[in-house]
């Protein structure tokens, strides 16, 4: 379909650029799977629309040495294309030299350690002197409680760091100000509580890591003291606690890493958005330059350090829902949801926009909003195609109402979930119910807001369809899935070479056809009534097509999809002992059980594996960036600058900083680290009492902050990046730009209604 004369303009100037430039249909056919990158047009606004020969951008294929293959590989770079290649590969060796010539850290002080009932146990790390760095960095392993069970915590291991005055200080005239008998044992740290088991579970449990950097305090600047600097340790159970005590004298300077974690994040969000690279390649890149730099400044992590950072559960989450979703699919379901939800609208656009998005919330509120979205992109996408609409603005909808309905309560989204755990939070009376009434009555409101908004962006509805000839639009589909199936194979086979062969001729063959369609192009009178007919005729295909649904296999899928939905909602007992990865990977198990004809191998071809591994990949970049003190510094200058306030006005600052912070820091990193390091941070400013701030308040201005986030940019949050990438695989491609321009003045409206929302609530009229 044609939008306007400027569009069809951009297509002949597309054709005409490509043939003056490249006089070989190869070149051309190359040119073009360039500027699509083996995917049909996105959505673009007006501004967008510069003829896409024009653009740069690479596209590769794996090599095989005949014709067809050379036919592919073929591409003159540009001289950007190569300062791109040149940078990327320098950043390629300075990995590989740091890598090879830094070791992981070795810390020879190992201790093993056990800790009697109602005895403090101390362990020398100065020897006569007090410290001459201001800072020491403890590790533990233990039978330590997990961060998500932390809530049900009733014992507790206390850390701290005290420094005991020698005699020969009692003699010294220089500490005669220090009053030294009153030095004899202080402390220059705080306690640190970790969470431990109770008693029965000690000889059950398997060892868990915690790691925290002291700050020590300087009891005289200017002075030498004499003494002993002891790490002091005691817990509260009745019996013995065995451990093991690591501790580094000489922990990172996170002054300088914070700088270079700054730079790597920037970094990573250039490659996202110039798109030079694959996004999964962009974050493997970062996460490897984060190593390095950790390596750099001789704290290179260890394999299972590593391999601590990488959250399982929810890539396990991920992918067995993906399965599960795969083999939906097969029974029809999709379509035939479809159809009910064209009649139920009648084909209006709006109305049908609206109910998949007020349905997405609603189903978000209950799951989590990852499992919403596979659920709800291909039948979105399947709508969207008989209407002749393109799915990505639909839905970029589709993910703010998932987001938005994830953070009515608290299970719906993660960083809710660590909130819910959190001891501090239930004892403060903030329950499942107090949560959803406090944060539904703000997001009712933020619902409208923002379906008024999209109503704003997208006000001329050619915006929501796509901007070439359907014929053109399916032509570029077809040649798109033609190509991923080519290069899904290999030539490691004979068979597999000749179907290759054949692929890529039909390749051609649809290029071809592609390319006289191009030529014969133009714009007439009787477009508009084509048009019409066209979109009749898929309708009309599409209604009668009805719903051929495979029974059989949709009972299995009903029964496995009830199953894991029921546990999703109970999981938070703790009885259970089912986290969600487990949930999802037992309702897979069953569903592969009972359709046991289902191929397995096409099922895993289904998987997004470029999603799994770029989720993989932020998780280690986030644990590198949390080891160069990037998230713990945003947090301790929001304190700060609330500290600074006066008295009157600080729980109105408290609101706004925690919320914004919170929305535009988890709109650019993962809002899970944030969210479990700014929990501390508002627990800690509650419970000072010269700032004299309730903590419920800034509960739910961390609970907006951290979802609304996630409509900021594409990587925001894990739901966005499944979205995206079932997309892709469905042939729409969803750019982290597209996504930018739309989302984030949706995030920015939706915060300015929370800010003021929290301040009449909480502020003006108290409810706390």
């Amino acid at each position: 379909m044609v939008k306007n004369n400027y569009a069809a303009d951009a297509l002949r100037n597309n054709l005409k650029q490509v043939v003056v430039e490249n006089n070989t249909d190869h070149t051309m056919y190359q040119r073009f799977v360039n500027e699509c990158g083996a995917s049909p047009p996105s959505w673009q606004s007006n501004a967008e629309c510069e003829p896409s020969s024009r653009r740069k951008m690479s596209f590769k294929y794996p090599e095989k040495m005949d014709k067809d293959n050379a036919f592919l590989q073929k591409t003159k770079k540009s001289s950007r294309e190569y300062c791109v290649s040149f940078v990327l590969i320098c950043i390629w060796i300075f990995c590989t030299i740091v890598l090879m010539a830094k070791q992981e850290k070795k810390i020879d002080d190992v201790h093993q350690v056990t800790l009697a009932p109602n005895e403090t146990k101390t362990q020398i790390v100065y020897k006569n002197h007090m410290p001459t760095t201001n800072k020491i960095q403890i590790m533990l392993d233990g039978a330590f409680m997990p961060d998500y069970y932390s809530a049900l915590a009733t014992h507790y291991l206390n850390v701290w760091v005290e420094f005991e005055t020698s005699e020969e200080n009692n003699n010294s005239k220089k500490l005669e100000v220090l009053k030294p008998e009153n030095l004899q044992h202080t402390n220059i740290t705080e306690i640190w509580s970790i969470p431990i088991v109770s008693e029965p579970l000690l000889e059950v449990v398997p060892e868990m890591h915690q790691n925290k950097i002291f700050k020590l305090n300087r009891l005289s600047p200017n002075t030498t003291l004499h003494g002993d600097t002891k790490l002091c340790m005691n817990t509260t159970l009745n019996t013995n606690f065995p451990i093991a005590l690591t501790y580094d004298l000489f922990p990172i300077n996170t002054e300088y890493g914070i700088i270079y974690a700054a730079l790597v994040l920037i970094g990573l969000y250039v490659l996202i958005i110039t798109e030079v690279i694959h996004k999964s390649i962009a974050a493997i890149l970062a996460a490897t330059t984060s190593i390095s730099i950790l390596a750099l400044l001789d704290e290179r992590p260890t394999k299972d350090e590593l391999s601590s950072w990488v959250d399982i559960e929810t890539l396990l989450l991920l992918f067995c829902m993906m399965v599960i979703v795969g083999i939906l699919s097969e029974t029809g379901i999709f379509d035939y949801l479809a159809i009910l939800a064209y009649k139920g609208t009648k084909g209006k656009i709006w109305p049908l926009i609206n109910t998949l998005c007020m349905f997405t919330a609603m189903v978000s509120s209950v799951l989590d909003n990852v499992t919403t979205v596979l659920l709800m992109t291909p039948i979105t996408i399947r709508l969207c195609e008989v209407m002749q609409m393109n799915p990505v603005p639909t839905l970029m909808c589709i993910i703010f109402y998932a987001n938005l309905g994830g953070a009515l309560t608290l299970i719906g989204d993660p960083p809710n979930v660590i909130i819910g755990t959190n001891k501090d939070v239930i004892e403060s009376g903030i329950t499942f119910t107090t949560f959803s009434m406090h944060m539904g009555a703000g997001l009712a409101i933020i619902f409208i807001t923002v379906n008024l908004h999209l109503r704003f962006i997208f006000r001329n509805m050619q915006d929501l369809k796509f901007t070439e000839p359907s014929n053109v639009t399916e032509l570029r589909q077809e040649l798109a899935i033609w190509q991923k199936a080519a290069s899904s194979l290999s030539s490691y086979s004979k068979e597999e070479g000749v179907v290759r062969d054949k692929l890529l001729r039909k390749c051609k063959v649809i290029f071809s056809k592609l390319k006289d369609t191009l030529k014969g192009f133009k714009i007439d009178d009787n477009l508009p009534v084509e048009r019409q007919q066209s979109y009749d005729d898929s309708v009309k295909d599409f209604l009668d097509k009805g719903s051929k649904l495979d029974k059989s296999l949709l009972w299995k899928c009903a029964v496995t999809l009830g199953f894991v939905i029921t546990l999703f909602c109970l999981h938070s007992i703790p009885q259970l002992n089912l986290s969600l990865g487990w949930i999802a990977l037992l309702g897979t198990l069953l569903l592969l059980i009972l359709a046991d004809h289902v191929d397995i191998e096409c099922v895993l071809g289904r998987i997004e594996w470029a999603t799994l591994s770029f989720f993989a990949a932020l998780f280690i970049l986030i644990g590198a960036l949390s080891d160069l003190g990037l998230i713990e510094w945003v947090g301790r200058q929001t304190e700060v600058i609330i500290m600074c306030v006066a008295k009157e006005y600080r729980l109105s600052v408290a609101i706004i900083l925690i919320l914004w912070v919170s929305t535009i820091v988890s709109s650019f990193v993962d809002n899970i680290p944030l969210t479990t390091m700014m929990i501390k941070v508002i627990i800690s400013m509650s419970q000072n009492h010269e700032l004299e701030l309730p903590l419920q308040p800034l509960v739910y201005a961390l609970a907006f902050g951290g979802c609304l986030g996630g409509n900021g940019t594409l990587i925001a949050a894990s739901c966005n990046m499944v979205c995206a990438g079932v997309a892709e695989q469905h042939g729409y491609r969803m750019s982290f730009v597209q996504f930018f321009k739309v989302g984030y003045p949706v995030m920015l409206g939706s915060v300015i209604i929370a800010t003021a929302y929290l301040l009449i609530t909480h502020v003006t009229l108290g409810w706390n």
